[in-house]
C-alpha cells in the first residue's frame, strides 16, 4: 500500500456520502487529508489494493470492516470535569427539578452520549459522590454509549493517563484511582462498574429508543459533526430518550434552539440547558 497516496475527488466523496449515510457526520473537503490517512490505514490491513475494492467490501460488510472505518474516523479527544459548569448544573438545579417527579428510592438515570474512552460517564459518577447530598438515597443510573465500539472497550477497561486527569485534583486521583505505573492510573472496580456502556448511532432511532428513557442526558460537541439533517434527526431521537420533563446538555459551542423547536430553553445559574415538556400533571 505504499503506493497508495491519495483518492480522487469522486472516491472522496462516495465514502463522504456513504459515512454520512451511516452515521450522519458530515466530513467536508477540509478534512480530506485527515480521512485519507485513517483510509488507507484500513485498506493497508484490509488488504485491498484500491479504493474500488475496499468501498466493495464496506458495502457487502460481510466483517464488520463498516465498524473498523467509523473507529478510525471517529474524534475522541475529552478529559475528567470538561465543562464542569454543566456538572454543577445537574447537582444543584437539574436533579432537584426532576426530583419532584420522583418517589424516594427510585431510580435516576443519566446518559453520557458520546461516552468516549469513559471520562465523562465516570466525571458524573465522581461528581455525583462528591458534590450531591441525596446520591444514597437514590438509585442512579449511569449509562455511557458511543458509536465507536473501540473507544468504549477502553472506557469499559478503565484505564487513564496523566493528560485525562489533569482537572482532577490529587486526593480525588488518589481516592478514586489506582497507580497501573508511571503516569497510568485506573478508576477503581467499584466506581467502574457503576457504569453501563453500551454501543449507539445518534441517526438510529432502533439503536437509540432500546436503551429506554433518561432524566439528563449530556450530548456534548457531537452535534456539531453532523448536518442539519443529520442533526434534526439525531435531536428527536434524543428527544424521545428523555423522561417528561427531563433535560438534555450540549456542548458550549452548541444551540438546541437552533435545531429544532421540540425542547425549552432553561437558563441556570451555571449552565443554559434544554428540556422536554412534561406530559400530563406533574
Amino acid at each position: 500500500m505504499s503506493e497508495f497516496t491519495a483518492i480522487t475527488e469522486e472516491e472522496f466523496r462516495r465514502l463522504c456520502e456513504f459515512i454520512y449515510r451511516r452515521t450522519g457526520m458530515v466530513f467536508t473537503e477540509a478534512k480530506r487529508y485527515y480521512i485519507e490517512r485513517r483510509l488507507v490505514e484500513r485498506m493497508s490491513i484490509a488488504g485491498s489494493g484500491s479504493f474500488a475494492s475496499y468501498f466493495a467490501r464496506l458495502r457487502t460488510d460481510v466483517d464488520r470492516e463498516i465498524e473498523r472505518l467509523i473507529n478510525a474516523v471517529t474524534v475522541n479527544e475529552t478529559y475528567f470535569y470538561r465543562e464542569d459548569h454543566q456538572l454543577r448544573c445537574m447537582t444543584n438545579d437539574l436533579l432537584a427539578d426532576r426530583l419532584k417527579h420522583k418517589a424516594r428510592g427510585e431510580t435516576i438515570r443519566i446518559w453520557s452520549v458520546p461516552c468516549s474512552t469513559g471520562e465523562e460517564p465516570f466525571s458524573i459518577a465522581i461528581w455525583l459522590l462528591e458534590n450531591w447530598r441525596l446520591v444514597d438515597q437514590y438509585d442512579i443510573e449511569i449509562v455511557g454509549s458511543d458509536i465507536d465500539t473501540t473507544v468504549m472497550e477502553k472506557a469499559h477497561a478503565g484505564v487513564f493517563g496523566k493528560r485525562a486527569l489533569m482537572r482532577l485534583t490529587d486526593d480525588l486521583v488518589r481516592r478514586y484511582f489506582e497507580p497501573q505505573g508511571a503516569e497510568i492510573w485506573k478508576i477503581i472496580e467499584e466506581l467502574r462498574q457503576s457504569v453501563l456502556f453500551t454501543p449507539v448511532n445518534l441517526v438510529d432511532p432502533v439503536e437509540t429508543r432500546r436503551h429506554g428513557r433518561f432524566d439528563i442526558i449530556f450530548c456534548r460537541n457531537v452535534l456539531i459533526y453532523f448536518d442539519d439533517a443529520s442533526r434534526r434527526v439525531a435531536a428527536e431521537n434524543l428527544y424521545e430518550n428523555l423522561m417528561p420533563g427531563g433535560f438534555i446538555c450540549l456542548g458550549h459551542t452548541e444551540s438546541m434552539s437552533r435545531i429544532s423547536p421540540l425542547f425549552s430553553v432553561r437558563r441556570f445559574t451555571d449552565a443554559i440547558v434544554y428540556q422536554k415538556a412534561t406530559e400530563g400533571p406533574a
